[in-house]
């Protein structure tokens, strides 16, 4: 299916998360603002909300991904042969370990904080995890960005 976005080569899905994530990084920034006012329990609902829509939009851009392919879309790129695949590997590192740090950082306070949501000693662990999952994430959208500009834009 193709994409939305004028002057790019991308697949519906591909347009469609470059998009999403220029509102998942504004969402989580006013999420983490919410944790600091005290409102926990707003921000656990938004980082649960938050991973379970990324989580099947995760699964749809992969399952698009292996039946549509990407690679024929990116070859007409003047930087096909030179940077599109270095991004792409950066790009990698971070969407791969994104997930997992997040997920693990939503876990362990769902575990430690409980339901309704009560700060214990495990608070400052948490807003190192927390401040690494928002770091991956922001990476993760650059490093998305910048392979989507050199392989469906350039």
């Amino acid at each position: 299916m193709d994409g939305f976005l004028p002057g790019a080569r991308g697949t519906f899905m591909l347009d469609l998360v470059v998009c999403a994530m220029a509102l998942v990084i504004p969402i989580q920034m006013w999420s983490i603002k919410q944790a600091r006012a005290g409102k926990w329990q707003l921000h656990r609902t938004i980082q649960i909300s938050t991973s379970l829509i990324l989580l099947v939009a995760l699964i749809a851009f992969e399952v698009d991904i292996r039946i549509n392919g990407w690679r024929h879309l990116a070859e007409p790129s003047a930087h096909y042969e030179s940077l599109v695949f270095p991004a792409l590997y950066v790009h990698l590192f971070f969407a791969i370990s994104t997930p997992f740090i997040w997920g693990y950082t939503l876990i362990k306070a769902l575990k430690q904080f409980g339901n309704p949501v009560t700060p214990n000693d495990y608070l400052s662990a948490h807003r190192k995890r927390g401040k690494l999952s928002f770091l991956f994430l922001c990476l993760t959208t650059l490093t998305g960005w910048i392979f989507y500009y050199l392989a469906f834009v350039a």
